[in-house]
């Protein structure tokens, strides 16, 4: 397994590096731009290349890219899909000039129109992303980047709770060798998935096995919850300090189920002794009960 933190892209992409080295990551996320809108700043070639040249070097691989917040797949409402659509797309594309392993999604609320048909428009969404960038096989240049769709807390009108609803948008998917999924472990508590007990947690897993294939997930996003079970409020909060707890997290990174996957903190910080002092915690975790926090090493690829 391997384990790292969401980073801030502020200072450029070779900042982003930087903060990511220094705390060891295995691997890393990053917001290609602004989460909440904005322009997207350019990624000249010259920094591509040393972004992804310094980044294999310093084995901090795959790289994850997460999509910004204001994009809503599974809006009915004409415009609205239009805008989150050709943002997506474009998002995509980036994923694939930084050479990314996976763009995790979320997909968005269907604003009382029904799940069923938001559920189908997110599909929508996806296809028709998927059908403007040819599989990595057309152009040995593109990296074939993973949609990895991310469940949620389960809050107002918003798809994704359920595994099920999961499911169903690969099953959608024209290219499902394209289409994964990303587990948040804050949503999946607050969605009322009971992971902090032993008992729970083999069930969720057999669930996601049964249901979503557990050879489709590829990152879990690590976090604990300052919110209730299933309060369905999505409030990441620092490992071992909120309702999911020390021990709990301790069975998540050491379960042998789970091995193969990215692990990736987007636990609150107001400075980066935070991400040190969480980073440290998975990590005596990690090496009390199971592999160490970079365990096996893994291709920089969606299918390693």
């Amino acid at each position: 397994m391997r384990i790292g933190v969401h980073v801030s892209i502020a200072g450029g992409l070779l900042e982003a590096l930087g903060r990511a080295k220094r705390l060891s990551c295995g691997t890393m996320q990053i917001f290609s731009r602004s989460p909440r809108g904005g322009p997207a700043p350019k990624l000249p070639a010259e920094t591509l290349k040393a972004f992804d040249e310094q980044r294999l070097a310093a084995d901090v691989a795959p790289l994850i890219v997460h999509g910004p917040y204001i994009i809503n797949l599974a809006s009915l409402d004409r415009v609205v899909f239009g805008r989150s659509l050709a943002l997506y797309q474009e998002e995509y594309q980036r994923c694939r000039l930084l050479q990314a392993s996976c763009l995790v999604t979320h997909v968005g609320s269907h604003k009382g129109e029904g799940e069923e048909a938001g559920i189908r428009r997110v599909a929508e969404a996806v296809n028709r992303t998927l059908e403007a960038a040819p599989p990595a096989g057309a152009n040995a240049a593109d990296q074939d980047v993973l949609i990895a769709l991310e469940n949620t807390a389960g809050s107002g009108q918003g798809l994704g709770y359920s595994f099920e609803q999961l499911a169903a948008m690969r099953d959608l998917a024209d290219d499902q060798r394209r289409v994964g999924f990303c587990l948040d472990t804050a949503h999946l508590f607050a969605s009322g998935f009971p992971i902090h007990t032993p008992e729970g947690l083999e069930q969720t897993i057999a669930a996601a096995d049964r249901i979503l294939g557990l050879e489709h997930v590829k990152v879990i996003h690590l976090n604990d919850s300052k919110s209730a079970f299933n309060s369905r409020v999505d409030r990441h909060w620092h490992i071992g300090d909120g309702q999911i707890g020390l021990e709990a997290i301790g069975r998540i990174v050491t379960h042998p189920r789970l091995q193969h996957l990215l692990f990736i903190l987007e636990t609150p910080k107001d400075s980066d002794e935070d991400d040190v002092r969480n980073l440290g915690t998975v990590r005596r975790l990690c090496e009390a009960g199971g592999p160490s926090p970079k365990g096996r090493r893994m291709k920089a690829s969606n299918h390693g």
